[in-house]
């Protein structure tokens, strides 16, 4: 049996994340979507989504495949509903398909859900989360760390605290071997769990406040202020004040500025003294750009920031409004504040943006990049270039 995850029917509300990406191949927790249903089915996945990222994310399908909504968060009882799930049927939740098992292969996106309005259906009685809009993401982002934090510290044993090191609810706090922290650190786990990953550097003064979780190769500059519900992912290098955000892998806010309620994809960096708004001045809703539906939406949130798409960067002292949606690839520099949307492969600011020369975009992504020993497959060119093609305008 093949394991495929699928892109929801809400993709194109993930944007400007699932430019780039499935949408299982969101982080939200320490995990991203994949590598929660990896942890709990024990086996590896593949993906259903749109063509032009197939090349760089292909179904692995056979004659016996189990589809699973990219978009829902595993559980251990959504994990038996779906291994138990008989061959030509559908698993749902208030409408939403969870899960289905068919014979027959190569199926489009849209194929699978046509094909699943056909069978019949096997309502799932328990709770089910999901990804449905794009601030879901730091939204459900507390929920998801606690439940991961669960998770991948069952049945094991922290490292020690370093010496030096003051923390407050120790029995939340779960240290990799291998992690770096430093004297002077201040973690405060009673407010929620903090999980510190292998190979992290938790440099002097930084004080935290769960839920956290600092991934693999991450670092926390000096005196860093972050507060729950945020994730620091993979790779990625993060100064100043954080509260609520979510970062991807690779991407860096080294230095000095507010960061809240907000996500950051792959390969970003954020200038020094970068301040990202996330509450109105006269504390209304915030809407955003709804970028496949070209028209602003309601949130229902009183705090969202920045949401930005993967290797985007901004300069020092750049100014983000609540709410501002930056695409793929764009370079933003300048002062005033940036349009609260920023279409893909967009260069300038608040005086006006021109379109990012494509070949000069991946000059600066592969040299980001270079610096992790990485480079950008062919395959992935293709991808940015469709991305170029379709999307830089709006």
């Amino acid at each position: 049996m093949e394991y495929i995850l699928f892109d929801s029917a809400d993709r194109d509300r993930l944007l400007p994340f699932t430019h780039t990406r499935p949408v299982a191949d969101i982080r939200c927790g320490i995990l991203t979507m994949r590598e929660r249903w990896e942890l709990l089915l024990g086996k590896t996945t593949s993906s259903l989504t749109e063509p032009y990222l197939s090349k760089v994310y292909p179904a692995i399908e056979s004659e016996d495949d189990l589809y699973i909504n990219g978009a829902v968060f595993a559980t251990n009882a959504l994990l038996d509903a779906v291994n138990a799930l008989p061959m030509g049927k559908a698993l749902i939740k208030d409408g939403v398909i969870i899960a289905t098992r068919l014979a027959t292969s190569g199926y489009s996106v849209s194929e699978l859900h046509e094909r699943v309005a056909t069978l019949a259906l096997i309502e799932f009685g328990g709770q089910v989360y999901y990804l449905k809009n794009v601030w879901d993401i730091f939204s459900l982002n507390d929920r998801a760390l606690r439940d991961d934090f669960a998770l991948i510290t069952n049945g094991r044993q922290s490292a020690a605290v370093p010496e030096g090191v003051t923390v407050t609810g120790k029995e939340n706090l779960f240290i990799e071997e291998g992690a770096n922290i430093y004297a002077g650190c201040i973690l405060n786990a009673a407010a929620g769990p903090i999980y510190i990953a292998k190979d992290t550097e938790i440099l002097e003064g930084a004080m935290m406040r769960g839920p956290i979780a600092i991934c693999e190769h991450a670092v926390v500059k000096m005196g860093a202020k972050l507060y729950g519900a945020t994730t620091i992912g993979p790779g990625c290098k993060v100064g100043g004040e954080i509260n609520n955000a979510v970062f991807f892998a690779n991407s860096n806010k080294a230095h000095d500025g507010y960061l809240g309620n907000a996500v950051i994809g792959e390969w970003c960096n954020l200038g020094a003294d970068t301040n990202c708004s996330n509450l109105k001045n006269n504390y209304d809703e915030i809407k955003i750009w709804d970028e496949a539906a070209k028209k602003s939406l309601r949130t229902g949130l009183t705090f969202c920031g920045l949401l930005m798409g993967d290797h985007s960067k901004c300069g020092i002292n750049t100014m983000f409004n609540t709410g501002t949606v930056v695409g793929v690839s764009c370079n933003i520099f300048g002062g005033g504040f940036p349009e609260k949307f920023v279409p893909s492969f967009s260069w300038g600011g608040s005086d006006g943006v021109s379109t990012y020369d494509f070949n000069r975009a991946m000059e600066t992504a592969n040299r980001m990049m270079g610096r992790r020993h990485k480079q950008l497959s062919d395959a992935e060119t293709e991808l940015f270039k469709h991305i170029f093609d379709n999307y830089r305008k709006q």
